[in-house]
């Protein structure tokens, strides 16, 4: 069970290549088509196309790819002329879903609005999925799995997967954060854009950093929501930020009265009983809805932090709650988490990018040492390590090193907004606040009560209007009406 919190914390159909081009000089280009990824709701307007760049762009004749891109059109008569380019983090995850709900994105109420697909992803052409890891992360979590070694599974997988796009002629080392900021600037050359702003989310502020650097002349203003600065060693970290972000959510437990009358003590509680249940593991039976039998799970303090971990913006009031009732041995919300690991797996969509991404920028500046320290240095979860993949699993995907510049802090001008919520396990507020060093034409936004990706929190748009107004007048710091109304959760107490 060590690789629960892993699979609930981390957030692609076979393509063939078109065919290669014999010109010595490539030019990307955009084509419109009329079959698009979603179907979008009646009334928008919209242009949907392929952008068409060079899978190498060291090898002209070699392989293209094809990434679908919207051009969402402005509800204003008059819009302005700097249209906003998004995408989204993971990395592997798509950009395009949002492409069904462009009626909530405030953004198109003053300019266009384009959505971009990085290559790799779900459908991208082609797309890097692996299903070969998703049936690995399944079979993982179940109760018969080999919990001698968890691991051999992962390494199979990527063993396989890698073998079988590689077949197909994918070259792996070409899906980096460094080649998706260059498909970004093709983009705007293709479409013609001489201005443009940024609207980037969690791992994809990475590429927002790296188009400020090398691809600055078009680009007006940037928004990070949740930025990962390139010179964190996020894996060194995880863990933590993890447990830094559950200590200040217990401890604004702590100095609230109804929260601490209702659950007094909350914090120590917590940890000591994460200490014990890694000593002495939770025995847990769930029904397998795939045969009626009783599954036996036992947790650690690895599996059930997750409490807070699996917990979005909208669920942090619950938290307290949640935990006390762990406390208490009511184990009905940690029964239906692990209903939910009897499900089939999916095609593991945009998994060959993310390890392609990872093992190439991430893994090659990480310490094993102090990975291996990590693992093993707070007693709350011992055994939870903070790497995304295993060593060993990059070693197989062994895809090149990228330059030392790539983990290294961009120092720009350009107005940047940063937005951080200050629940946020996975890329804390503290790094925003080093990245303004920086950009010395920042400015930091703390989202009090919040948690990761404040622009995507639905229920309150309050991140989104602070972004759209920085659009409008990057100068200065947004400060929308709502923002000095959020005084952080209103914690559950029965």
């Amino acid at each position: 069970m060590k690789h629960l919190v892993t699979v609930l914390f981390i957030c692609i159909y076979s393509s063939t290549f078109s065919s290669v081009t014999t010109e010595k000089e490539f030019r990307p280009t955009f084509t419109e088509s009329k079959k698009t990824t979603h179907k979008i709701p009646t009334g928008q307007d919209y242009t949907f196309g392929y952008l068409e760049v060079l899978e190498n762009r060291d090898k002209p004749d070699g392989n293209r790819i094809k990434l679908p891109i919207y051009i969402f059109k402005s509800r204003s008569k008059n819009p302005k002329p700097d249209p906003i380019l998004y995408t989204v983090g993971g990395p592997g995850y798509t950009s395009m879903r949002a492409s069904k709900y462009m009626e909530y994105y405030k953004y198109l109420d003053d300019r266009d609005f384009i959505l971009f697909e990085q290559r790799g992803t779900q459908y991208a052409k082609p797309s890097l999925d692996c299903p070969e890891w998703s049936k690995a992360v399944y079979q993982s979590n179940l109760p018969n799995s080999d919990a001698t070694n968890p691991d051999s599974l992962f390494q199979q997988a990527a063993t396989a997967c890698k073998e079988r796009l590689e077949k197909s002629g994918i070259d792996l080392n070409s899906y980096t954060t460094n080649q998706i900021a260059a498909d970004i600037n093709d983009l705007m050359k293709a479409l013609g854009i001489e201005e443009y702003n940024l609207l980037t989310l969690s791992y994809s502020t990475k590429i927002g950093q790296v188009l400020i650097r090398d691809y600055p002349d078009k680009i007006r203003s940037v928004v990070m929501d949740s930025p990962l600065p390139l010179e964190v060693n996020y894996d060194e970290e995880s863990v933590n930020n993890l447990l830094a972000s559950v200590d200040k959510l217990l401890a604004d437990c702590e100095t609230d009265t109804d929260c601490n009358h209702a659950f007094p003590n909350l914090k120590k509680r917590f940890f000591t009983y994460l200490e014990d249940k890694t000593r002495n593991p939770l025995l847990v039976k769930v029904e397998n809805p795939e045969n009626g039998k009783l599954e036996t799970f036992y947790l650690q303090g690895a599996d059930l932090i997750n409490v807070f971990s699996s917990a979005s913006t909208g669920s942090v009031p619950n938290i307290p709650f949640e935990i006390n009732k762990l406390l208490n041995n009511d184990l009905s919300s940690v029964e239906k988490q692990l209903q939910y690991l009897f499900r089939e797996p999916g095609g593991g969509m945009g998994m060959g990018m993310r390890l392609s991404v990872w093992c190439a920028e991430e893994y090659p500046f990480n310490s094993q040492e102090r990975i291996a320290q990590e693992t093993t240095r707070y007693t709350a979860v011992k055994g939870l390590s903070p790497a995304v993949f295993d060593h060993q699993v990059c070693k197989i995907w062994s895809v090149k090193k990228v330059a030392d510049m790539e983990n290294q802090a961009v120092r720009s001008d350009i107005p940047v907004l940063l937005i951080s919520g200050e629940y946020d396990e996975l890329t804390p507020a503290k790094w925003a606040d080093s990245m303004t060093k920086n950009l010395t034409n920042s400015y930091h936004l703390v989202f009090t009560g919040w948690k990761h990706g404040p622009t995507t929190h639905w229920s309150n748009s309050c991140a989104m209007q602070a972004a759209n107004d920085f659009f409008n007048n990057p100068t200065e710091k947004p400060k929308p009406s709502c923002f000095e109304q959020i005084t952080g959760p209103e914690f559950k107490t029965e």
